[in-house]
């Protein structure tokens, strides 16, 4: 029975061994019969698989299913058979079930879905890594099927819901393309070949669009060709949209760059020397026509002869050496003839053919150019302008620096070289010296013979000075007729006041001006110093000091600076502060010195006498503060302090009864010069006939200047009676006397001492009084110091009498104590007059 089967069959034992196979089996399982196993002639992977299925097959009369399993032969070559077994029964004896084995050879079939499964992981493979959805659509029963690509695209999940017809997808879409995709879609359904691919945006899950291209196609129609099946793919194509808009978007500034700056493109074929030109590229060169390909040769003659050959020169040099090509040149415009300035910048490439080419733009620069050319211009100028300023800054500067009479150096240069030279000597161990000079007569020379002669006078000193610089050495003018001259000092003290002496000697020779010899001098102030420290700013004004004490000690000298010197200075300088603060403090208060009448010895008046109160020096009379108070120019405001307060004693002695007649103070002739004296005056109050003021005799000359005759009117006009100090020691003569009409005369002390015992100063004393008297003017000898004085003095008929033999100076609040008691009386009547 099994040899008439047209197909593999044995009978098999509950383990496999074959009882009986027919031919066909034993061929194709090559196993040696009939004790050999099935399994043993199996694939090891396919035993387990083959052994469930005949257990299967002994407990069950169902066919069952088949199993494929593989043989394993010799030549390792697979063969698949299909296996199906049915049990047979106990035919063997009880407990004998055996089973019937049926072996078809599939090896082929197998083979074959092999491949198709291949290409199908090979396909789906492909299309999941081209992100592209696979759908299908059967038209007629409205069947969908799509990948799970496909519903990624979306943001989906093929868990997810999708819209079920046309009308409902179109609500996904972007509303720019709800309207055209239908059509897209009935085109394509139709076979339109323009339609096999269109694009559109989609929403994704997450509302963002998506970028979708759409390949489709009818793969089934019906039996009158209308489409029942249409397959396709979705790609996701968002990033390329992205890419493309970008690539629009830079093309669309490229362009309008190009448009604004008016910038040509050309492309030159470098094997067949033909260039394409631009529209705008045209315009530059004045062509007409569009943009098109131009013949060999356009472009050079368009170009300047002159620009050609280097134009060309670079051109050649860069598409040799594969290098950029920067080019500038002229042309002249092929449409009006005008010479314009171009500028071209190009690389060479090789494009996909093979074919070396040249690309570049170029663009007009004439403006550029002409604007650079100005400016260029405009630079030669400025710089020409700037040697002018630089010329005219030294020039400037020379000036600041220098006299412009002199041609010296002025303070300001003084000034750094003196801190030059200080570090100079610093540096190298060396001394440092200063000659402060100063001419001597050049305002009197000046005031009489003109600005001319006081100029000739400074160039003459500054051609002095200069002679005897040495190398190193400086001079400068630091203004009027000072000048300064600075040298290395090298402690020889003796080369620095030969170095003075010729300076002064050369002064003092006589120099020609306008047929006259003018004559001056200089006085020179010498100081130095040397060591680590040495301050220039101090060392100049020890020279001033130097210089200072050089003109107090006659002038046409020189003197060193020392050191006594300076402290007597710097103690000047100190009560200069303190008198200055004193008149602030109202310090200064008079004194008195008591007047009689010569005859009965009764009280005439008091000269007011100035003294200062110092605050920690005491009383201190003139002598100590007049020359420092004239220095400062304060004597007519001490003056006036004095005044004021004498005035008030006045009026106190007047109150208590003391009969004091008048009261005089001394005035300075800066206070006779005061304009706006007479309005000081008027804020006083006295009776007239009451107040003297006493003028030395030595500040009048004959001749005396409008002011002082207006205020002295003014005194008279006042009450206030005029009184000549020091009378015999001055300048005054009959006539000032006579203009003057003072109402007293004082004979100074010096005539005075001597009339006891000497008949010469007797006539003399006697003569101005009689002179006086003639006059109508009262006499007030000064000096009375003995009882022979006042005898003396009454004999020659003198009116009033002063000295200390009858009164000493005394503060005010020693006076009424003085004047209650009368002492002085006894002191006029005991005595005799000495014989001559």
């Amino acid at each position: 029975m099994l040899d008439a089967l047209p197909f593999a069959a044995a009978i098999l034992n509950a383990d496999g061994i074959v009882l009986a196979a027919n031919p066909r089996f034993l061929a194709e399982f090559r196993l040696p019969y009939p004790t050999s196993s099935v399994v043993e002639a199996l694939c090891d992977d396919d035993r387990p698989a083959f052994s469930s299925r005949l257990i299967s097959a002994l407990v069950s009369d169902d066919v069952g299913d088949t199993v494929d399993v593989r043989l394993a032969d010799d030549e390792q070559q697979e063969r698949w058979f299909r296996i199906g077994m049915r049990r047979l029964g106990a035919h063997l004896g009880p407990g004998q079930t055996t089973v019937l084995l049926q072996a078809t050879d599939v090896s082929s079939l197998i083979a074959e879905l092999n491949e198709v499964t291949d290409r199908e992981n090979r396909w789906n493979a492909a299309l999941v890594s081209a992100a592209s959805g696979v759908w299908d659509h059967n038209i007629v029963t409205n069947a969908m099927s799509y990948s799970e690509v496909w519903y990624k695209i979306r943001g989906l999940t093929p868990g997810d819901p999708i819209p079920l017809s046309t009308e409902e997808w179109l609500e996904y879409l972007h509303p720019e393309d709800k309207k055209r995709i239908p059509h897209c879609i009935e085109r394509q359904l139709a076979g339109d070949p323009d339609y096999a691919v269109f694009e559109y945006r989609e929403r994704h899950k997450d509302g963002h669009w998506v970028w979708i291209e759409c390949r489709g196609a009818c793969v089934e129609w019906d039996a009158q060709g209308n489409p029942v099946r249409m397959i396709g793919t979705d790609t996701d194509v968002t990033q390329r949209k992205r890419a493309e808009e970008m690539v629009a978007q830079m093309s669309r500034r490229l362009e309008l760059a190009l448009e604004t700056s008016n910038i040509g493109i050309f492309e030159a074929d470098l094997e067949n020397l033909s260039v394409y030109w631009d529209d705008r590229s045209m315009q530059l060169y004045g062509l007409d026509g569009p943009a098109r390909e131009l013949p060999n040769g356009t472009w050079q003659s368009l170009v300047h002869p002159e620009d050609l050959a280097l134009a060309e020169s670079h051109t050649e040099i860069a598409i040799a050496q594969g290098q950029n090509l920067t080019n500038q040149f002229r042309i002249f415009r092929r449409n009006d003839g005008a010479v314009r300035y171009l500028r071209s910048r190009a690389t060479t490439f090789t494009d996909n053919e093979g074919r070396r080419k040249l690309i570049g733009v170029t663009w007009d620069v004439s403006e550029d150019v002409y604007l650079h050319q100005a400016l260029d211009h405009a630079k030669k100028q400025a710089e020409a302008h700037n040697r002018e300023l630089e010329s005219a800054k030294a020039r400037i500067e020379h000036i600041a620096l220098h006299d412009h009479l002199t041609g010296l150096p002025n303070r300001r240069y003084l000034d750094e070289m003196l801190d030059k030279l200080a570090a100079e000597c610093i540096r190298d161990g060396n001394g440092l010296a200063v000659l402060h000079i100063d001419l001597d007569r050049f305002k009197q020379i000046n005031d009489t013979l003109g600005h001319g002669a006081g100029d000739m006078m400074l160039k003459h000193a500054a051609g002095i000075l200069k002679s005897n610089v040495r190398a190193r050495d400086f001079v400068a003018r630091i203004g009027g007729d000072e000048f300064v001259f600075l040298a290395r000092f090298d402690g020889a003290q003796q080369r620095l006041a030969d170095l003075a002496d010729r300076i002064i000697n050369a002064m003092r020779q006589p120099v020609t001006f306008e047929g006259n010899d003018v004559r001056f001098g200089a006085s020179i102030g010498i100081a130095h110093a040397t060591g680590p420290d040495i301050n220039a700013r101090q060392i100049l004004l020890n020279a001033d000091i130097a210089l200072y004490n050089a003109k107090n000690r006659g002038r046409n000298r020189h003197e060193f600076f020392s050191r006594d010197t300076h402290n007597r200075m710097i103690a000047a300088k100190r009560l200069s502060d303190e008198l200055l603060c004193g008149l602030e403090r109202g310090e200064f208060v008079p004194h008195y010195q008591f007047q009689f009448h010569a005859r009965s010895l009764d009280l005439a008046g008091a000269e007011t006498l100035a003294r200062w109160h110092h605050p920690t020096r005491g009383i201190l009379t003139p002598d100590k503060f007049l020359a420092i108070a004239e220095d400062l120019d304060v004597v007519s405001e001490i003056d006036a302090m004095i005044l004021e307060k004498s005035l008030a004693d006045f009026a106190r002695w007047k109150t208590s009864g003391l009969g004091v007649p008048k009261v005089s103070v001394n005035v300075s002739s800066s206070r006779l010069h005061d304009p706006i004296l007479r309005r000081k005056l008027a804020s006083l109050s006295f009776e007239p006939g009451t107040l003297s003021f006493e003028l030395l005799e030595s500040i009048f000359l004959d001749k005396h200047d409008d002011q002082v005759l207006e205020n002295l009117n003014h005194l008279r006009e006042l009450g206030i009676d005029i009184e000549i100090d020091d009378f015999g020691t001055g300048h005054a003569s009959i006539v000032s006397l006579l203009r003057l009409n003072p109402s007293t005369l004082k004979i100074d002390r010096e005539l005075v001492q001597k009339i006891p015992v000497s008949l010469e100063q007797r006539k003399l004393v006697g003569s101005i009084i009689e002179i006086g008297h003639s006059l109508g003017i009262k006499v007030v000898a000064e000096g009375v110091e003995t009882p022979d004085h006042v005898r003396v003095l009454q004999s020659l008929g003198c009116d009033m009498l002063q000295g200390y033999g009858l009164s000493r100076s005394m503060e005010f609040s020693a006076t009424e104590a003085f004047i209650r008691a009368g002492s002085w009386r006894g002191a006029g009547l005991g005595g005799s007059v000495t014989a001559v």
